[in-house]
């Protein structure tokens, strides 16, 4: 799959946001502060992770109608990709 710039720059934005997170520990800030920045990783990664599940499906479906084939198995994949990235 070819990933475009929008899913590459949240990677990096991630990327920064991590490097951020490890400063703070470096810098022994506060607890509370730091579980903040933790689950604003997760939740940028958890976005990104559906941003590109569904990018892929929409591709996928495309291809399958395309060629007459039938999507849902392709709709399952998808579901199942999102769960087992929670």
């Amino acid at each position: 799959m070819e990933f475009d710039n929008e899913i590459k720059n949240r990677i990096k934005r991630i990327e920064g946001q991590v490097r951020g997170l490890l400063k703070m520990m470096e810098e022994e800030k506060e607890c509370r502060d730091v579980v903040t920045q933790v689950s604003a990783v997760r939740s940028a990664l958890d976005r990104t992770a559906a941003l590109i599940v569904s990018k892929n499906l929409e591709h996928c479906i495309r291809e399958e109608q395309e060629n007459g084939d039938s999507s849902e198995n392709l709709i399952k994949e998808a579901v199942d990709l999102l769960v087992k990235s929670r």
